[in-house]
């Protein structure tokens, strides 16, 4: 290439960059990245699966999300020359093409590819190698690719019918366990407290009406799990038992995506995304022990970068082509 052309090359590229969304439940984080790959900007808005809050307030929410990017890193929208969404809830084709066409009407930015949360969190883990990603966030849900490309999803059900080993699933057992104390169907527990404290709730009968009023959504149900995890931290042992089921499930979803792309014999990693995972052992031992019956030489390992990292750098390979 002449030295002219590279150097307008050069500074065409200087003025790209590359967004990331990965979307969820409770909340959106927002990436920009520059064509060095250097992550310039950071930003948290609103939740933006469309399942549950509708695709034009998921769009809403990431389009302000991504405003304050902007804003902080002293860049403008017209800078953003690529896009990936990575949002939970998207499974299906169609929905896709919804979220895609009212983003790009919105923002403009015609290189847009929307996939799930757990394609770009698989992709910060293992790159495009083999491996799996376990999400455990507001719900949860398990992809995995093997050598051939093969890709298995487990879970992913949503409130009603998953969530298992999420937020949602370990909020909804520890109140289960609150309602069965409450009126001597199970042992106490400090969840009793917490849940009144979270719910604002002065008895067990006010905490009927208050979690079951209009207002409470999938987001701040799958919120108590927090609470869950501090009093498991403070040797509750009915939110341990919790959280170690929780982890079990996480653990068979895992060795479910396992079997199905022939991967028990193999080394392989898979990465842990979400806010469930910050209980540490709680959740993870538990889970190590399932995975390692079926599948000892696959490990739980860190993601490489943070799934909206990721989803900029998807943008990026897919703006190259």
């Amino acid at each position: 290439m002449p030295l002219r052309d590279a150097q307008l090359k050069r500074n065409r590229l200087s003025y790209r960059l590359y967004l990331g969304v990965d979307g969820g439940g409770t909340e959106t984080n927002i990436a920009l990245m520059n064509h060095e790959r250097e992550v310039i900007a950071e930003s948290v808005g609103g939740p933006s699966n469309p399942l549950r809050v509708g695709v034009e307030t998921a769009v809403a929410n990431i389009a302000k999300a991504i405003d304050k990017a902007c804003d902080v890193g002293g860049v403008l929208r017209g800078d953003i020359f690529a896009a990936t969404l990575g949002l939970a809830g998207v499974g299906r084709q169609d929905l896709r093409e919804r979220i895609r066409e009212s983003f790009v009407s919105r923002l403009r930015i015609r290189n847009t590819i929307v996939m799930t949360d757990a394609d770009i969190a698989l992709y910060g883990t293992t790159f495009g190698k083999a491996g799996l990603v376990v999400i455990a966030g507001t719900g949860s849900v398990c992809l995995g690719v093997n050598d051939a490309g093969e890709r298995f999803v487990a879970g992913g059900w949503g409130p009603v019918a998953g969530d298992e080993g999420g937020g949602r699933g370990i909020a909804g057992e520890a109140l289960h366990a609150v309602a069965k104390a409450s009126d001597g169907r199970g042992e106490p527990t400090k969840l009793s407290e917490r849940a009144a404290e979270y719910f604002r709730a002065s008895d067990s009968q006010n905490l009927i009406s208050a979690i079951n009023a209009p207002q409470i959504d999938t987001s701040r149900i799958a919120g108590f799990a927090r609470l869950v995890v501090d009093t498991a931290k403070d040797g509750d042992k009915i939110a341990i038992e919790i959280l170690r089921g929780a982890g079990r499930e996480l653990g068979i979803a895992a060795v479910a995506v396992l079997k199905q792309l022939g991967l028990t014999k193999q080394k392989v990693p898979i990465g842990c995304v979400g806010g469930i995972f910050n209980a540490g052992d709680l959740v993870t031992g538990s889970m190590k022990e399932i995975i390692g019956k079926a599948a000892p030489l696959a490990r739980l390992a860190k993601p490489k970068m943070p799934p909206s990292h990721a989803a900029a750098l998807l943008a990026m390979k897919n703006g190259e082509k």
